[in-house]
């Protein structure tokens, strides 16, 4: 193994060492508030904003706000979560050699991988989806102008 410029080493040293720091955020986000199961528990009743079946509109906009995010930020966290891990056993089968990984480590990672692309492709219809949505909004703002 050789040290470069930064004291930047390469090879498997390296790839341990990666693997570590990966090991012990992972242990940190899900110790923190923000891990997949704290995360997931925290949730808003819509009677607590107004009281039971009081009509108010801004209550009704603000716990529906206040899903939307709570749910963003759960299919975050479990994302994360799930790269993390994704991470975590690329570094490891790059270390042992791709040959010597055990069946479960591969299908584990294989059933990553296929999560995230499909979390990747939903991401992808959304933003497809949201320009259209935009240009609605703008156009009933314009009639709304007249």
């Amino acid at each position: 193994m050789t040290e470069g410029k930064g004291d930047l080493r390469r090879g498997v040293g390296a790839l341990e060492a990666f693997q570590k720091s990966v090991n012990a955020l992972l242990a940190d986000l899900e110790s923190s508030p923000a891990g997949k199961s704290k995360v997931a528990a925290q949730s808003v009743s819509r009677t607590a904003l107004s009281g039971q079946n009081a009509c108010f509109a801004e209550a009704d906009g603000l716990y529906t706000q206040y899903n939307r995010v709570h749910d963003s930020l759960v299919t975050l966290s479990k994302s994360l979560g799930d790269q993390i891990e994704y991470l975590n056993l690329g570094v490891h089968a790059a270390a042992v050699g791709f040959d010597n990984v055990d069946d479960d480590t591969r299908r584990r990672f294989h059933q990553i991988q296929t999560r995230l692309g499909r979390e990747h492709e939903r991401a992808q219809d959304e933003q497809r989806v949201k320009p259209e949505q935009n240009a609605d909004k703008q156009s009933d703002a314009g009639w709304a102008a007249e």
